[in-house]
């Protein structure tokens, strides 16, 4: 084994010392012999020194981390939002004659259907309206016939018979709006759906058209829901279409999903029918109605509830887990990539939205980059490290699961 410094193997030392020794002792003169003890002395201290050195200096070995190799991938996306529903058919019940309710004739809370009778108003003033009508019909029409056998014979004039006539006619007007009026002191539900509650009970008094209802009845089955959005965000969608980021898929793009207010989902996919063209000043958000089925009345008017709508399709979509992805100090998101050599590089990235347990990535990555997703706080940039795959399910690492901070 040779030294680093000086290149001699520990045989050749070892001679110069038997040679040195030799030498001194054939010399008989005394004086030399501090000399042997200094030359020992250094040789054996050289030899020492030489030997506890390496023969080569090995290279620290990296930390091991383990990677995920990105790569693109279809992507819907999708926009939540908070919604509330409304009834998809609604009708308020007033009634169109004046009267006293004689009885009513449904249960509050109850479903009724089209044409069912709700309300019976007292007929008898209506009744006998009618009766006079049809009473003064038959004597006017007795009238203009004379008047027109006459009229042939001039024993009347054009005026007395164009009189006669007007007032047959008049009479028979007033007749069918007596029937008319008849007709409405029954009232029936114009629409299927659940009625709520009755504003007035029998005996009580109506006035024709009066301002308050006297009960509602609503279509629940389908049933509306209105999800109000940003008009930033709807013109940031129309960027991404412009531009060719997003994709509209015609399969996919009217589906709607439902969380309901205690976060369950709802059983049924709904559909969106159509986007407001006016933004509402007060919230700067114009609405978007969906369309629900609704067969066992899960969903009430008036609940809030919150959609998940789905805007668009990327195709070329990265994805990077968010146990991969610190935050800075200062609120930045950065990532730590293995590049060339192994070695740490530090990315700064810009994230559109989580995506289940990952991260949408705007831009910082690019296909093919090895994010590290374990061994963050074993390594920081500029570092050589050992990749290993990233074998989802494992929590062996220590930052398994943590929000680690960015590395200094």
């Amino acid at each position: 084994m040779k030294t680093k410094e000086t290149g001699v193997s520990i045989s050749n030392l070892c001679a110069l010392i038997f040679k040195g020794v030799s030498h001194c002792f054939s010399v008989t003169a005394l004086w030399k012999w501090p000399v042997l003890i200094l030359f020992l002395g250094t040789t054996v201290l050289m030899g020492v020194v030489s030997g506890c050195k390496p023969r080569d200096a090995m290279p620290p070995q990296g930390a091991e981390v383990a990677v995920v190799t990105l790569q693109t991938e279809r992507l819907a996306i999708t926009n939540e939002l908070p919604g509330r529903t409304s009834a998809f058919l609604v009708a308020e019940i007033r009634p169109q004659v004046n009267g006293i309710v004689l009885k009513r004739f449904f249960t509050e809370g109850s479903d009724v259907k089209a044409g069912d009778e709700l309300y019976q108003i007292d007929p008898a003033p209506f009744q006998a309206v009618l009766e006079r009508s049809e009473a003064n019909l038959v004597a006017l029409r007795a009238r203009v016939s004379r008047y027109k056998e006459a009229l042939a014979d001039k024993a009347v004039s054009q005026q007395a018979f164009d009189d006669a006539n007007a007032a047959l006619k008049q009479a028979e007007a007033e007749l069918k709006v007596a029937r008319i009026n008849l007709d409405y002191t029954h009232i029936v539900s114009p629409i299927s759906g659940r009625i709520g509650a009755s504003t007035v009970t029998e005996g009580g008094i109506v006035t024709a058209y009066q301002p308050v209802a006297l009960a509602t009845v609503q279509q629940l089955d389908p049933i509306y829901v209105n999800v109000p959005q940003s008009a930033n965000d709807l013109l940031r969608f129309q960027r991404s279409f412009k531009n060719g980021i997003l994709n509209r898929d015609k399969t996919q793009k009217s589906t709607v999903l439902l969380i309901l207010g205690d976060g369950t989902p709802y059983a049924f996919q709904g559909t969106l029918q159509f986007k407001d063209v006016t933004v509402d000043p007060t919230t700067g958000s114009v609405i978007l109605r969906t369309v629900f089925p609704n067969p066992e009345n899960i969903l009430l008017p008036g609940m809030f509830v919150r959609a998940i709508i789905t805007e668009g399709v990327m195709e070329q979509a990265i994805l990077v887990p968010q146990q991969g992805v610190a935050q800075t100090p200062k609120g930045e998101s950065v990532a730590l990539v293995v590049g060339d050599g192994e070695k740490v590089e530090q990315r700064m990235l810009t994230l559109d939205r989580a995506v289940g347990d990952k991260w949408l990535v705007s831009s910082g990555l690019q296909p093919g980059d090895r994010v590290i997703v374990e061994g963050l706080q074993r390594t920081r940039p500029g570092a050589v490290v050992k990749v290993v795959p990233f074998e989802p399910g494992q929590k062996n690492d220590p930052a398994y699961g943590k929000n680690v901070s960015s590395p200094q």
